[in-house]
């Protein structure tokens, strides 16, 4: 089993930059998924960005593609969510998730594993 811990998120204005940290207490395996998913108030959670742990291949939701970018480092056991040009619609909490299996979700009901959350408010 893995505890995830999240964190990094604060406040900003439009258009600077947060980068996110995500660390697992356990190795993360190859075969493995990682994933930030975001819920802003009053909407669902939603997906963002997820990286197959052994190759390095990463998935965006359309809303943050060529802004955000997902990477790992296996050695910390930690995945990361460098985040650019923010946006007031960008504002969420942030929660990174882990899953076994090679598959790629954006369902948050496939995960099983969930850090705590982390704000993310963009506002001028």
């Amino acid at each position: 089993q893995w505890q995830l811990v999240d964190t990094g998120g604060g406040l900003v204005q439009p258009g600077d930059s947060l980068k996110l940290s995500c660390a697992a207490s356990g190795r993360i395996y190859s075969s493995a998924v990682m994933a930030w998913f975001r819920q802003a108030p009053g909407k669902e959670r939603e997906f963002v960005s997820a990286i197959r742990w052994g190759t390095g291949r990463t998935y965006y939701a359309d809303s943050v593609k060529g802004r955000f970018t997902i990477s790992r480092v296996g050695a910390e056991n930690t995945a990361y969510l460098q985040m650019n040009s923010l946006k007031p619609q960008d504002t969420a909490v942030y929660y990174c998730a882990a899953r076994h299996g090679w598959r790629v979700s954006r369902t948050t009901g496939e995960y099983d594993y969930w850090g705590q959350g982390t704000q993310v408010t963009v506002s001028s």
